[in-house]
């Protein structure tokens, strides 16, 4: 349990955040909608975690930072099964729905969750292994590709009055973790040449 504790994480947060929506909503569907909007607010924090660790080492080097990289695969698997309720709550929702969407609106989230269960199906070690290259091929796209949904997502609540406020905080925040990407490599670039 020491080391998966970022799984359970994951995992419970996600399901208080479905079970408050739930409670909270005054319909089935307005319960579903609200479940599957709080389901994926408590998720980014845990994906920006992942995507972060490892650029956090290089830019600041300390003990809190090398055991968020050591632990980034069990953050990984927690964002995945945070996510997983997330689908759920968000199928729920949908099926409510009086106003279907559209199907080529769901594609994108439909790709994000492709690389999720791509990524979390091979965040062992036996799948590095028969992977080879592609292990890490598959992780940087899968990864970045999330990592654009989510920005996409969160910015376009933006011009929208009543979620411009999440919407600005949840693209900062995303915007600054791929700085702090960029910024790292261009430190791990320096140390290769010096």
């Amino acid at each position: 349990m020491k080391r998966t504790w970022p799984l359970a994480l994951g995992l419970a947060l996600s399901l208080s955040a479905l079970a408050a929506g739930l409670v909270m909503g005054t319909t089935p569907y307005l319960g579903w909608h609200l479940a599957a909007r709080w389901t994926a607010r408590v998720g980014f924090p845990i994906f920006l975690t992942t995507y972060l660790a490892s650029s956090l080492v290089r830019l600041s080097p300390a003990p809190w930072s090398r055991s968020l990289a050591r632990q980034r695969r069990w953050w990984g698997l927690g964002f995945a099964a945070s996510h997983t309720v997330h689908l759920l709550a968000l199928i729920m929702a949908l099926r409510l729905d009086p106003a279907p969407r559209p199907l080529a609106s769901l594609i994108p989230g439909g790709i994000a969750y492709l690389f999720i269960l791509a990524m979390a199906l091979t965040s062992n070690d036996a799948a590095m292994r028969a992977l080879g290259r592609n292990w890490k091929r598959l992780h940087a796209t899968g990864i970045h590709v999330i990592w654009l949904i989510f920005t996409l997502a969160y910015a376009k609540r933006i011009p929208v009055p009543e979620t411009r406020q999440v919407g600005l905080v949840m693209t900062i925040l995303a915007l600054a973790a791929l700085l702090a990407r960029v910024l790292a490599h261009r430190r791990r670039g320096a140390q290769a040449f010096a």
